[in-house]
């Protein structure tokens, strides 16, 4: 069955934007799916440890004939691949990628957590969904434009297209 899926994109070492562009590209070989549209990007301030360089983030649709979990498997390989270590939470990294929505499934264990936990608490996230789909609902049925106009500020900056080839 093929579920629309939203992964969002962060990253603050070695060339983030380079990091986030080279992996929407790996996103898009991913197997059983497909890229459908990829947001801009944006700098924001980190959330958590305050000690480490802005942040960029975006977003992507895929529509996927994989699992949730078969999907996650797929982001966190491409995480690996990208040098990504877990050494302080909410600390710095080469690459974090979240499934934030998989269709209208709800689902929480050991593993992954969707929608997202934090889905509502992040402007860089939310910002980059619109983008991507404007009227795009969670499966209660709250609209990301209302979780984005209700969100704390990260002081969010669109960066320009040249930003991230």
């Amino acid at each position: 069955m093929t579920v629309d899926a939203y992964i969002g994109l962060g990253s603050n070492l070695e060339q983030p934007a380079a990091q986030l562009a080279r992996a929407v590209s790996e996103l898009a070989g991913l197997p059983k799916s497909t890229l459908v549209a990829q947001s801009p990007f944006y700098a924001s301030r980190p959330v958590g440890p305050q000690d480490q360089p802005d942040f960029v983030n975006g977003a992507v649709h895929l529509r996927t004939d994989l699992s949730a979990h078969e999907l996650l498997d797929c982001l966190q390989a491409i995480e690996q691949a990208h040098g990504r270590e877990r050494l302080r939470h909410w600390g710095p990294r080469t690459l974090d990628l979240d499934l934030l929505l998989f269709g209208q499934t709800t689902l929480n264990d050991a593993r992954l957590t969707v929608p997202h936990a934090e889905l509502a608490n992040r402007d860089f996230v939310l910002q980059p969904l619109l983008d991507l789909a404007p009227e795009l609902a969670l499966p209660d049925g709250t609209t990301v434009a209302e979780l984005r106009r209700d969100c704390p500020d990260n002081q969010l900056r669109k960066l320009p297209a040249q930003a991230h080839p």
